[in-house]
């Protein structure tokens, strides 16, 4: 199987450290605190509503509301399931793909495999905007029990929405160009298969590797890139859970 030259190990989430991996950069750590770094996302109207949030009076508290429960667990359980699940399910080799991936061809097939990428670009792309949408979803409806509990806890749903509102712009251009760092390790991957297998044919020796491995390899590296991403998605609602778990 193809592989791809290591690179200095860094610390923070694993998407960082996948992206550092599978991209052809060497990426230094950033030396700013991550206070530092969040005070660059926010304007001065965000810097405005967070400052009330966290300043003013708490929202009043509304009486009645529905309550957190183990329904709410199951649906967050359940969301994330479903899209792990959509996730996996582009990347086992076993299975014909049921959206039009290509897929690696088995031993002794024909060694020339005619990928193009925008296929995979288009399907991430698509199971990013699944994972905003149902993660945004979960959010909102967790912020609203919360909001509904103390007025601590409604201050704290207040500051999450505030936070939302000001980083999801950011945070979505940022992942959009997830697809895109991805495109270069497709490519530098197909062309370290196709320079092994021309060296092996010129010098009249054994292929010691398997044609097609690169795309296997590729979409073994997209599955975990997507994972990581729904890890960091979802902190969010994992955070608004540890609130409300704790009453």
């Amino acid at each position: 199987m193809v592989q791809v030259p290591q690179r200095t190990a860094l610390s923070g989430p694993a998407l960082i450290r996948l992206l550092a991996r599978v991209t052809d950069l060497d990426v230094a750590e950033s030396s700013q605190s991550l206070s530092d770094r969040l005070s660059q996302w926010l304007g001065w109207t965000d810097a405005i509503g967070l400052s009330t949030a966290l300043n003013g009076s708490p929202p009043a508290v509304t009486p009645g509301a529905r309550g957190f429960g183990s329904a709410e667990e199951d649906e967050c359980a359940r969301v994330r399931t479903s899209l792990v699940n959509s996730i996996a399910g582009e990347s086992a080799p076993s299975r014909p793909s049921r959206r039009g991936l290509p897929q690696a061809p088995a031993a002794g097939a024909a060694t020339e495999v005619t990928v193009d990428y925008a296929v995979f670009r288009h399907r991430y792309l698509s199971l990013q905007q699944s994972m905003e949408t149902s993660i945004g979803n979960l959010r909102g409806r967790l912020r609203a029990i919360l909001a509904a509990k103390t007025p601590s806890m409604a201050r704290l749903a207040v500051v999450d929405a505030v936070m939302e509102r000001a980083l999801s712009p950011r945070e979505r251009s940022l992942l959009a160009s997830v697809p895109g760092m991805l495109a270069g390790h497709f490519e530098r991957l197909r062309q370290a298969e196709q320079a092994a297998l021309a060296d092996a044919e010129s010098a009249g020796e054994a292929v010691a590797v398997t044609p097609g491995a690169w795309l296997e390899a590729f979409r073994k590296d997209m599955q975990s890139v997507l994972l990581a991403e729904l890890d960091v998605r979802f902190q969010p609602v994992e955070g608004l859970l540890a609130a409300l778990r704790t009453r």
